[in-house]
Parts: C-alpha cells; structure tokens; sequence
C-alpha cells in the first residue's frame, strides 16, 4: 500500500475557541499518538487531509506524516464529524512500525451476480460489512473481495470462506456469515425484487433503444451520402 505523505503543525494550541479559529482557516486540529510517545496536539490542512481520506484505502491509508521536519508513519486512528455538516472536526493519528502488526478494519465487498439466486426470486444479503485483521502495515488490503457467482439459494458465505492475502489474519469466528442468500419470504422483499427487476428490465429497454436509434441514424446517413 502506497504510503501519502501529510505535513502536520505543531504546537497547536488546546480549548474551543483556538479549535474554531483552526476550523475558520481551514484546518483541523489533531493529536499523535504511539509507540510510547506523549500524545502530541497538532492540525493538519483540511484539503490535505479530505486527500488522504478520499484514497481506495479510506481510513486504512499508510500516512507519512511530517513532523517538525521528521517524518512518521502513521494511520487514523479516529475522526469526529460534525453531526449535521458531516465536515472532519477532529482527527486522531496513531503512530505505527513498519515491521509491527497493526488491527484495523477492512472492509468486505462483493463482486459478481448471484445468477442462480436471482433466477429464483431470492435475495443476497450482506451480513457483515467489514471483517477486522492484523497485518503488517504494507500488507493492509483495500478491500477483502467476495465472489457472488457460485451463490445458490441457502448458501451461505463464511468469514473462513474469505480469501485472505498473504500476511492478513483475523481472528474472528469463522463460522460467522458474511453472505447469505434466500427465497423472498414477505411481500416487502417480494416487492423488492420485483422493483429491481423493473429497473433492469426498463434500462436493458433504454438501451436497446438507443441503440435502434443510432443504427437508423446511421442508415439514414448512407441513404444521404447515396444521393449525394
């Protein structure tokens, strides 16, 4: 995992009002904290930082982050947003080693059609949303990949069913479902497909279409050129 390099101030001063001062010059106030250091009050860019968050590793991001002209890997710990405005008011950064096993939450997506369940009227649902691992910082996936296309009616798809990458290990159930797949069993879910099914129907329809509309298009230039 690429490592983004983030330039942190320090010397920030604590309490609400130099808080909202940071926040007004677009900056967000920050702590650092690990391996054996004394937590550290900082504020880092508030574009630098919505850089870093917007990555494909999202919160898992490895940061460079520097320091009083040192640089030190880094991750986020935790956020705080503004409940209302959804903006970043305050940010956590763990310090981390290289060579040391950190556990961090990665999350679970899928991948595919459940041909055979959806020829059934059933549905997939996805029980777990994000599996937490231990891995050395290089080795942190994006994401843990799960294949819906050998998924029938009943099955069920299990944290020890997850393809894990070299180096990622966690230690939660294995036997806890991550996908389940099943028959429709009330009118609400019944309703459900039937909407997605429309969908379906109604853009495949929207398509063929255009397409018909673009081959007569281009019939008709012909016929154009023809005469010319």
């Amino acid at each position: 995992m690429a490592e983004i390099t983030l330039h942190a101030e320090t010397g920030r001063p604590t309490g609400s009002a130099p808080s909202r001062r940071l926040r007004a010059e677009g900056r967000v106030p920050a702590v650092v904290y690990g391996l054996g250091t004394e937590p550290a009050s900082v504020s880092v860019g508030w574009r630098d930082l919505r850089h870093v968050l917007t990555t494909e590793a999202g919160l898992n991001a490895l940061i460079d982050l520097e320091l009083d002209g040192q640089r030190k890997l880094a991750m986020v710990k935790d956020l705080q947003r503004d409940p209302i405005r959804g903006t970043v008011r305050h940010v956590d950064f763990l310090l981390i080693s290289r060579d040391v096993e950190v556990t961090v939450d990665v999350p679970i997506v899928l991948h595919g059609e459940a041909e055979r369940v959806q020829a059934s009227g059933g549905l997939v649902d996805q029980v777990l949303q994000a599996l937490s691992v231990a891995a050395k910082p290089a080795d942190i996936p994006t994401e843990i990949a799960v294949d819906l296309a050998g998924l029938d009616i009943g099955h069920v798809i299990r944290v020890g069913d997850l393809p894990l990458p070299a180096g990622v290990s966690t230690t939660v159930d294995p036997d806890e479902a991550v996908v389940t797949a099943h028959v429709a069993s009330s009118s609400a879910e019944l309703d459900a497909i039937e909407a997605s099914d429309a969908e379906a129907a109604g853009a495949q329809a929207g398509a063929e279409g255009e397409a018909a509309e673009g081959s007569s298009g281009g019939a008709g230039g012909g016929e154009g050129g023809g005469g010319a």
